[in-house]
């Protein structure tokens, strides 16, 4: 039986409820979630929790997470970014978009109400053309000529203005209302529901990616200055062994090649500072962009430096589960899931009926003075009907597009979980292998500082060539440098934990709440 001939038959039953609602109603969409996380073990103290103490305080680390790494600069650049942000600013655009959008479809269930108002000057033909009531022409044989408001007092008939012409002055009010009666507006104002809740979710999004954006950045920059500072201080102990060289061959106790080498080591680590110092300024102009800033707007505050901030013990994840209700673009994809559901309904709702009241007071007069005179009014109303009996399919393939996009938005969304996950135990492993190297370079720094001593003194004593300093200068810096961006790298790799698990926003967010308890209110089944 085709959807048209259900819709006939479903019309009688429809009507005697008082009203329907056609279309799916909305129930999240089932995605198996794992019951924990996937990475390598470690002890309690280097690995990431996932057995929090008490659930409040894993929520309040996880929406203010950057404030774990107690550095005053870090935090104040978070709540200016958060306030200032111009993509952010453009995502709240966006919500206020979505309401207004809300208001247009909520305003589909109430009756319109319009007030109009004509003149009209008139003349009639040789043919017995004259003035309806209403002011519609008419021929003499009373076929008509033209569309009136309806019956009015002080009309003319055929023939009745002679050769002259007349002014017809006419007001009133018309008033009409299309009854939901199979829910196709209440459909509408569901999709544009969730639609709202989408641009709420993409902008907790924007504001998850800015404040990691911020961090990344701010710990980029630190990384920078520590590694110049690193280069500095291995410049100045070249320095110093370079001048030991000179005085040596001065006395006859080395050769030149000592001195060359000396020399040419200061000159490959001064080198090496420049490059530095400029990603350090460029970082600071990213960090300027990101608060809404000319580029030079942050030089004065950041240009110090400053040391990279200590990354905590531990980390409260949670459960995989967590990510459903945490993630913006998790939340976000379900809400489209539910406007695509919603606008199957809308489109269902077009192969039955529409049912209309229509009505329209006023008054017409061939003087404006009379206008107001009583005798001078019209009114007329009553209910319609209009069906659509032959549109070669329109409404049936319209159907199958919203089945085709809703089946979208939902492997959208289990694609988006998916995705979450993939994030969350990458995050995990590159933060707890990261821990790990950082150990390993800690140990190197330490051997390659004890290395330095001892060549120095061997080499101060004669007991050994001046390649072996060099050797062991140029281990310790390699070792230090890559120490400083293993600091870096794992607190850059708890930042994109944090991110992978959707915090940098209020989960007791009260708008928020407000708007997915109207959007589930709106997918629940009518009577």
């Amino acid at each position: 039986m085709s959807l048209r001939r259900c819709a006939i038959l479903s019309v009688s039953a429809s009507l005697a409820l008082g009203g329907c609602i056609v279309g799916p109603n909305y129930h999240r969409p089932h995605v198996n979630m794992p019951a924990g996380w996937v990475g390598p073990v470690g002890s309690p103290t280097t690995s990431p929790s996932t057995q929090p103490a008490a659930p409040s305080e894993q929520e309040m680390r996880i929406e203010r997470w950057w404030t774990i790494f107690h550095d005053p600069t870090l935090d104040s650049l978070v709540e200016r970014a958060m306030n200032s942000n111009l993509d952010l600013r453009l995502a709240e655009a966006r919500i206020r978009q979505a309401r207004a959008a809300r208001g247009v479809a909520g305003a589909g269930l109430w009756p319109t109400v319009e007030a109009t108002g004509t003149y009209r000057r008139l003349r009639s033909g040789g043919g017995g053309v004259g003035v309806s009531p209403g002011g519609a022409t008419t021929t003499a044989g009373g076929a008509v000529g033209g569309a009136g408001a309806g019956p009015i007092g002080g009309g003319t008939g055929a023939g009745g203005l002679g050769a002259g012409p007349i002014n017809l002055f006419q007001a009133g009010l018309d008033a009409a209302w299309e009854m939901d009666v199979f829910g196709g507006t209440r459909r509408s104002i569901e999709a544009a529901q969730a639609d709202l809740q989408a641009a709420a979710e993409d902008r907790r999004d924007v504001m998850v990616t800015l404040i990691s954006e911020v961090a990344l950045n701010y710990l980029e920059l630190r990384g920078f200055q520590q590694r110049i500072a690193i280069a500095k201080q291995n410049l100045q102990a070249q320095v110093h062994s370079a001048d030991l060289t000179r005085m040596r061959f001065a006395g006859g106790l080395v050769s030149r090649l000592d001195v060359a080498n000396a020399e040419a080591q200061v000159a490959t680590t001064r080198a090496t500072i420049p490059p530095l110092a400029a990603s350090a300024e460029q970082t600071i102009y990213g960090l300027s962009l990101l608060l809404g800033l000319t580029p030079d707007a942050l030089l004065k505050e950041l240009s110090p430096e400053g040391r990279i901030p200590t990354t905590p013990p531990d980390v409260p994840i949670g459960l995989p589960s967590d990510l459903l209700r945490r993630r913006p673009d998790v939340r976000r994809a379900e809400a489209q899931a539910h406007a695509a559901t919603a606008r199957i309904g809308v489109a269902i709702a077009d192969l039955f009926p529409k049912f209309t009241l229509t009505g329209a007071a006023g008054a017409s007069s061939t003087s404006f003075s009379s206008l107001g005179n009583w005798k001078n009014r019209f009114y007329s109303g009553g209910p319609g009907v209009s069906w659509e009996i032959f549109d070669a399919g329109r409404v049936q393939w319209n159907i199958r597009v919203q089945n085709t996009i809703q089946q979208q938005a939902l492997i959208t969304y289990q694609q988006t979980v998916l995705t979450a996950l993939r994030d969350v135990n990458s995050a995990l492993v590159a933060y707890a292998c990261e821990q790990e190297h950082r150990q390993a370079l800690v140990e190197a720094v330490n051997r390659n500082l004890e290395a330095v001593d001892l060549a120095t003194q061997s080499y101060t004593q004669g007991q050994t060539d001046f390649i072996n300093v060099l050797n062991a200068q140029r281990s310790l810096l390699t070792a230090q440098d890559a120490l400083v961006q293993s600091n870096r790298s794992l607190a850059t790799d708890l930042v994109a934990l944090y991110k992978a698990l959707g915090g940098g926003w209020e989960l007791q967010d009260p708008g928020a709440d407000n708007t997915r308890a109207a959007s589930d209110r709106s997918s629940r089944p009518k009577p």
